[in-house]
């Protein structure tokens, strides 16, 4: 064989066991250092659009350049895996929202496995270990790669839009030292279509494909401190993530492949948790229920503290006694700040009263400050 027939061929039998192993598509892209990518990102973290992560400079460098992960890297195989599952339609108001990608076991678990039995076809066909895989955890442009690669192209949304799957996928790259024929990018965009971009409830999507991620309500839900307080109403029911600019992208929601069931949730409250018990989750439930999941790993007082913001969305005075014992004994003060808020919200008179009890024995400098902004329509 040549060494254009021996690439042709491992590509091949790389593409066949990703797909039997639930990839919805494969494609190729050259390793070069992605320097338009590089720019665009650079430029965001500039304009402090990812703050909440605390990317730099140095980050863009290396997740644009392949060889941070392979020093002799020549090709990356990028495999889109479709999770779309039909959603529910949301009757309770009690009940929080959550990111379908958050629904089953963490995705990442899933697709490192289909990434490594891919990589090790690669290795086996090279008699030596020539890969390093990525999956949303190391740095790497992962969408800017699957587009040059002609998986898809990027949105208005800022995620990669895949052909018959739409932007619900799960993006992964084995990375290799074998050159592996390149495939073309896709000749697709947006075009004038701005759905995304006016369906947005906090206005976070700017319509030339770039995003104030600090205005996200995915964002907002994984952050470890306060929500800025003019969002808050803006998330709604959201307690982690937001499928909004996806659903109601016409691709989207038009893509005819959907995913396995082991993508489905293990339960209705996988997807749609009561507020009331997520309000007063403690960490030794929250590890039995969602440590392997996708919403595990950022801790059981985010959860509360969302569950406080979409209660306070909810405007529900049966909810009131919830949040008052909340505000009484919750052990954070992030959590007792939004539930201060939610009880504001409210502004019932049992809710009222708590805030003016929680007041004169709270010595949390920040949930006073929260306890006495909810307090001021009332005074």
């Amino acid at each position: 064989m040549t060494m254009a027939s021996t690439g042709a061929a491992i590509k091949e039998r790389a593409i066949r066991t990703a797909l039997e192993l639930g990839a919805g598509a494969v494609r190729v892209a050259p390793a070069w250092i992605d320097a338009a990518s590089r720019g665009r990102m650079e430029a965001a973290f500039a304009r402090d659009d990812f703050a909440t992560w605390g990317y730099d400079e140095q980050y863009a460098r290396r997740a644009t350049d392949p060889r941070t992960l392979l020093p002799d890297a020549r090709s990356v195989l990028c495999i889109a895996v479709p999770y779309s599952i039909a959603r529910k339609p949301a009757r309770d108001p009690l009940r929080g929202t959550v990111s379908n990608y958050a629904w089953s076991q963490d995705y990442h678990y899933r697709l490192r496995a289909l990434l490594r039995a891919v990589a090790d076809v690669i290795n086996e066909e090279a008699g030596a270990p020539v890969t390093a895989i990525a999956c949303d955890t190391r740095p790497l442009a992962e969408r800017a790669f699957a587009a040059r690669a002609g998986l898809g192209w990027i949105g208005k949304h800022t995620n990669l839009i895949a052909p018959t799957h739409g932007s619900f996928v799960f993006l992964g790259e084995v990375v290799t030292a074998l050159e592996l024929p390149a495939d073309a990018p896709l000749r697709k965009s947006c075009g004038s279509c701005r759905v995304c971009v006016e369906r947005c409830p906090t206005g976070a999507l700017r319509g030339d494909y770039t995003i104030e991620a600090t205005r996200c309500i995915s964002d907002l839900t994984q952050r470890t401190d306060e929500i800025p307080k003019a969002l808050r109403p803006l998330i709604g029911q959201w307690v982690w993530g937001c499928d909004i600019c996806q659903l109601v992208c016409p691709p989207t929601s038009l893509a005819s492949n959907r995913a396995l069931p082991e993508w489905a949730p293990k339960d209705e409250r996988a997807a749609q948790p009561p507020l009331v018990e997520l309000l007063s989750l403690r960490s030794s439930e929250f590890k039995r229920k969602y440590r392997s999941t996708a919403m595990g790993w950022r801790g059981a007082a985010v959860l509360r503290r969302n569950a406080a913001v979409a209660l306070g969305n909810a405007l529900d005075r049966s909810t009131v006694g919830a949040l008052t014992q909340s505000l009484e004994s919750d052990p954070h003060p992030m959590v007792r700040g939004h539930v201060a808020w939610a009880l504001g919200r409210i502004g019932s008179p049992a809710a009222v009263a708590a805030l003016r009890r929680r007041f004169g024995v709270e010595r949390h400098r920040g949930v006073r400050v929260e306890i006495a902004s909810a307090l001021e329509p009332f005074t």
